[in-house]
């Protein structure tokens, strides 16, 4: 059978074209000090080693996450014992937990093909996704409806749902993003979830109901369509979107290292291989530039509010430098806030801080692109969990984690209503 080298992992594809993570582990690397994040980015250099790394190296000291291959579990391991690194393996056997999430994914789908029912608690395909984003608006018309603000790459269509009880285009209004990485399921998810229970709750809870008569709410699901696709289809574990660029035989952009706020800057990378590459030009991804243009187009977005994974963190700008942001005291103010209404329901901990401060620099985010552009109330959160099961949270954690997680979009929303500006 060929083997065949993707980011990081030694893979072999499957029968059914499902790219294979066989006998590949994730280690944790515990880095104290200046000291070893110079060992550790030694080892990130090893080209020939074709690491990657699920969390790298952080400003706040948090532990790095990397997925090794079976063929270089050897060399990696000597290597952390001879420099004295603290690790841990996390994941022993990848494949297993892939393998375990695709057959309750399959249960699920045979499941709601009898019975009709959108599972909430289940992770799903785009096509499910867009479905359930019809029904949602078809069940409460005067409140919800379906807007395409373009196509990806792949040609795929990009819907938001908006919600609203006024008339009129120009009312103040909140963005929330999902899925901007594909691989992050427990994002797309969880706005989901979010989107139901906006609808159930308007009229029912006076918090959801005088936010949305006052404010428009649009939820982007799927912010990255073809790479969300790909996970399904080919890699699990695909981050980036799915474009081509020319001179380069390798595939995608990372669609968070896109946006114009100090683009191709300190965090990402000009090698079109990278898993943080940034792409020819800001908004060169359409995807990107498909919100962006509607977001502008509007006028009038007073909070933005991006749903990744995983750490357990509740940021703001700047991501693309440590220089503090003029709102920095406030932001850090609803954040905080946001984070104990989160912890109120299961005792989830989320630190909080600026993007750069907290884990690293990233130039060309959508946090800061937003701030920059007059979004005040801007924000990043990353979901559960802390790294126990990294990208593969399991499904049984959906809804604990977005019912938590709704708890700290509303107090941000509640605020943003309250502060127009």
């Amino acid at each position: 059978m060929k083997w065949i080298l993707l980011f990081g992992a030694l893979i072999v594809p499957s029968i059914c074209g499902r790219e294979k993570f066989s006998g590949d582990q994730v280690f944790r690397i515990n880095v104290r000090n200046g000291d070893e994040i110079s060992k550790l980015n030694e080892l990130m250099k090893s080209d020939h080693l074709k690491l990657n790394f699920w969390k790298s190296p952080s400003t706040l000291g948090l532990p790095v996450d990397v997925l090794v291959s079976s063929a270089s579990l050897q060399p990696v391991t000597v290597f952390l014992q001879s420099q004295g690194l603290d690790y841990s393996v996390t994941i022993e056997d990848l494949q297993a937990l892939l393998d375990e999430e695709h057959e309750e994914m399959q249960h699920n789908e045979e499941q709601e093909r009898s019975n009709g029912n959108f599972n909430y608690g289940a992770y799903h395909s785009l096509e499910a996704i867009y479905r359930e984003m019809d029904s949602i608006a078809g069940d409460f018309p005067h409140l919800a409806s379906r807007v395409k603000i373009g196509r990806s790459f792949e040609n795929r269509p990009m819907y938001v749902l908006k919600f609203s009880t006024g008339k009129g285009s120009q009312r103040p209004a909140i963005w929330l993003n999902a899925g901007i990485h594909s691989r992050e399921w427990i994002s797309q998810a969880t706005a989901m979830w979010t989107a139901r229970k906006i609808v159930s709750d308007y009229g029912k809870d006076p918090a959801v109901t005088s936010i949305l008569e006052k404010m428009d709410i649009f939820l982007l699901p799927v912010a990255n369509p073809d790479g969300y696709v790909y996970t399904h289809t080919q890699n699990r574990l695909w981050r980036k979107t799915r474009s081509h660029h020319p001179g380069s035989s390798c595939i995608g952009v990372d669609p968070n290292r896109n946006w114009n706020a100090s683009f191709a800057g300190g965090g990402a990378s000009d090698n079109p291989c990278s898993e943080v590459y940034h792409g020819p030009h800001a908004n060169s991804e359409v995807e990107v530039r498909s919100v962006v243009d509607f977001i502008q187009e509007h006028g009038n977005f007073k909070c933005f509010v991006d749903l990744h994974s995983y750490s357990q963190l509740l940021m703001y700008p700047y991501a693309y430098t440590d220089k503090k942001a003029p709102d920095a005291d406030e932001l850090d103010k609803v954040a905080k806030r946001a984070a104990k209404a989160l912890a109120s329901l299961s005792g989830t901990r989320y630190h909080v801080g600026s993007i750069c401060s907290t884990v690293y620099k990233a130039s060309g985010s959508s946090t800061d692109w937003a701030y920059e552009n007059g979004i005040k109330y801007s924000f990043t959160f990353e979901l559960r969990d802390t790294g126990h099961y990294g990208f593969l949270l399991p499904a049984n954690q959906i809804i604990p984690t977005a019912k938590e997680t709704w708890l700290g979009l509303k107090t941000i929303m509640q605020y943003a209503r309250d502060h127009l500006y």
